[in-house]
């Protein structure tokens, strides 16, 4: 390592700090510029000998540099022992949340809310405790409370801080949306023209009931109460908000709130609102479009349950344009009644001028013929055998039988001593329409093929519920009061966001899972005299590390490093 000075073509000398090493690809030595310093000239106006300054510097980085190779001797005996409750292994994967969770000021945020109470717990700490185990050590609260030494941050309160602090978020989480909303804008910017809406259901492990914890329909077939979230995310998949619903509301009475808010809470413009056939509502039509923005929607809508004039457009093979062997599609513009609620209550008539599209795939096709069949293999063992099922056990089969009757109290099967019949009918109607789509909008300028592709981005917002049920595992839910279901709700919200923000960062070269995975392994042991020993290292770290300005690839580090890591990671 030596001060080198480059003169260019004017005379004026250069300074700059390089090091020498060998390249084994290239077998030859090669220097590297460690700092650039500036040209001698200007350097000479503020000191008094610049080389002597300078030379100084480097003689500093030689000494770093030797002292980072020299060896680190650790003395181990075969008497050591554990004592019992020790933990000497921490997570250092959580570095790359930090970043992105300062970034959005989600510290300032409650640090901000925090100073008009009362409460001795520090709600910052406990919500970075409680997002971070939500994406790399999903457990209930009390598990993640049982495991917080964990990770490098404070761990100076009790579970009932935990529980008190729920209570705390939950009246804060409608204001942290927004804060974060304008953080993500600030940061990230945020594509907005689509939003993207969709609604699932989570269930507890529980028999009993509350005014928002109640038995529905659910989306994975289980008897326990659900409680509904619909999500709004914008065109990268990046959440912008969600609402919670009693486990008994109707999907499609889930919209208009959650749009409502969010056209009044976040600075969005004019938006066009995408959302699957359970959205598709002549309420919810009339209120989009109806909005002072004129807002637009590209929404589906179910074939099989449309009147006889869509269903015979659909059919009609005039029109269609064949794009090779697997794929058509036809549009038209048509003026629709829709049925709208009034302020009264009663049912009003109203007309839409909107585009209809319609496509059909030879892979959708071969997909609900499987799908169908699947489904159809039980109805046949139900009508052979009905007292083997009943109403739950049934579910999907059952309406493929021409009449099944349940008793009301227990569910089961009354004609089971009969056999019964399969509705052959309802089987070649749905033949027919295998493989179709049908899209609604309002953009009637739109390409069709745009339009489209518009509503396959949907399935972002699909797969952000499956991460926040799968790796996030929000679900089954183990807290029972109101409070403490939004505020869960609210930390798997943030954890969500993160996630969707590093994989944007990474320009989608890997999915959650993969990173989530990568991160929860990316911990450390702790060895003697506070160094930490790391044995987990891929192409994942690597890349998060290049993004993130953090060097997940050494073996070993103190714990003074690990600390002034994440201490950058909290750096605006």
């Amino acid at each position: 390592m030596h001060l080198k000075k480059t003169p260019n073509r004017n005379g004026r000398i250069r300074l700059s700090i390089v090091d020498t090493y060998y390249d084994k690809q290239r077998k030859a030595t090669r220097q590297k510029t460690i700092e650039s310093i500036g040209y001698l000239d200007e350097l000479e106006k503020i000191y008094d000998d610049p080389i002597a300054h300078f030379q100084k510097r480097v003689d500093e980085l030689r000494e770093e540099k030797k002292a980072h190779k020299a060896p680190i001797n650790f003395t181990f005996y075969n008497s050591d022992k554990l004592c019992v409750g020790d933990n000497l292994r921490k997570n250092f994967g959580y570095s790359a949340f930090s970043k992105i969770y300062h970034e959005l000021e989600i510290d300032k945020f409650l640090k901000r809310k925090q100073r008009t109470s009362k409460a001795s717990y520090d709600a910052n700490t406990i919500m970075k405790m409680l997002v971070y185990s939500r994406l790399l050590f999903p457990a209930s609260k009390k598990a993640s409370y049982d495991n917080r030494e964990q990770f490098f941050e404070k761990t100076d309160y009790c579970l009932d801080d935990v529980y008190r602090c729920l209570t705390f978020l939950n009246k804060h989480k409608e204001n942290l949306q927004v804060r974060m909303n304008d953080k993500i804008k600030e940061q990230y910017g945020r594509d907005t023209g689509l939003i993207y809406y969709y609604v699932t259901n989570y269930y507890f492990e529980t028999d009993g009931q509350t005014d928002l914890l109640r038995k529905g329909v659910s989306k994975e077939h289980r008897p326990n109460p659900i409680v509904q979230m619909g999500l709004f995310t914008d065109n990268n998949a990046i959440p912008i908000t969600y609402e919670l619903f009693a486990g008994n509301t109707n999907d499609c009475l889930t919209y208009r709130p959650n749009f409502g808010r969010i056209k009044k809470q976040f600075d969005l413009g004019r938006v066009i609102s995408v959302a699957d056939k359970g959205m598709t509502t002549g309420d919810n039509i009339w209120y989009t479009i109806n909005t002072p923005a004129k807002d637009g929607y590209v929404f589906s809508m179910s074939i099989r349950g449309a009147d006889k004039s869509i269903k015979n457009y659909v059919l009609d093979e005039n029109g269609y344009e064949w794009l090779g062997e697997e794929y058509k599609r036809k549009s038209r513009l048509y003026p629709r009644t829709i049925s709208v609620t009034s302020n009264n209550g009663k049912k009003i008539k109203k007309q839409v001028d909107e585009k209809q599209i319609v496509f059909w795939s030879r892979k959708y096709a071969i997909r609900a013929k499987a799908e169908r069949e699947a489904t159809l293999s039980k109805a046949r063992d139900l009508a052979k055998h009905p007292g083997k099922y009943t109403k739950a056990t049934s579910y999907g089969a059952a309406k493929y039988i021409k009449k099944v009757d349940y008793d009301k109290e227990t569910g089961e099967i009354l004609t089971a001593s009969s056999v019964l019949d399969i509705n052959e009918d309802l089987i070649r109607k749905e033949e027919a329409l295998d493989g179709y789509y049908l899209l609604l909008t309002s953009e009637m300028d739109t390409p069709d093929d745009r339009i489209i592709d518009i509503y396959r981005g949907l399935w972002r917002i699909e797969e952000s519920f499956k991460i926040t049920k799968s790796e996030l595992e929000a679900r089954p839910v183990y807290v029972w009061t109101n409070e403490h279901i939004e505020a869960h709700f609210l930390t798997c919200f943030v954890a969500l966001t993160l996630s969707r923000i590093l994989e944007m960062k990474l320009e989608h070269k890997y999915s959650a899972g993969r990173i989530l995975e990568s991160l929860s392994k990316a911990s450390c042991s702790l060895l003697q005299q506070n160094y930490y020993m790391f044995d987990y290292f891929d192409e994942v770290l690597k890349d998060i590390g290049n993004l993130m300005n953090i060097d997940f690839s050494k073996r070993v580090r103190t714990l003074g490093d690990i600390k002034q890591i994440l201490a950058d990671t909290k750096k605006k």
